[in-house]
């Protein structure tokens, strides 16, 4: 049987290892978030739509043409997306435009992106 060369073979518990990083842990209800976070834009068509709105504000009949799929699965989507908090729409006359929520967001989807092309995980 192969051993693992990455497991801990010690019984030595770190006290201030353990201690820094607990002082610093976050409660439960936090981990819940950051997990639906990552769960609402782990969704490819979801990717999709980030995606076109780091590039640019868009509309959904633009979003649907780039998308290709119907403006109605679009609306479903941003609207999951605008209550998380994910995305945000301003009104222009009868349009509607969205764009990524902020600036967290956005560095979010683009380090993202940008280790998956660069490790190609």
């Amino acid at each position: 049987m192969a051993r693992n060369e990455f497991s801990c073979d010690c019984n030595v518990i770190h006290e201030d290892a353990v201690n820094d990083v607990l002082s610093k842990m976050p409660n439960e209800n936090i981990f819940n978030r950051l997990a639906f976070l990552f769960k609402l834009i782990g969704d490819t068509t979801r990717c999709r739509i980030l995606f076109a709105l780091d590039q640019r504000e868009m509309c959904v009949c633009d979003l649907s043409n780039v998308l290709n799929m119907t403006k109605s699965s679009v609306s479903h989507q941003l609207a999951t997306l605008r209550r998380s908090g994910i995305v945000k729409c301003r009104k222009s006359g009868k349009e509607v435009y969205y764009t990524l929520d902020d600036d967290h967001i956005f560095k979010l989807f683009e380090i993202g992106l940008e280790h998956i092309k660069e490790r190609g995980v």
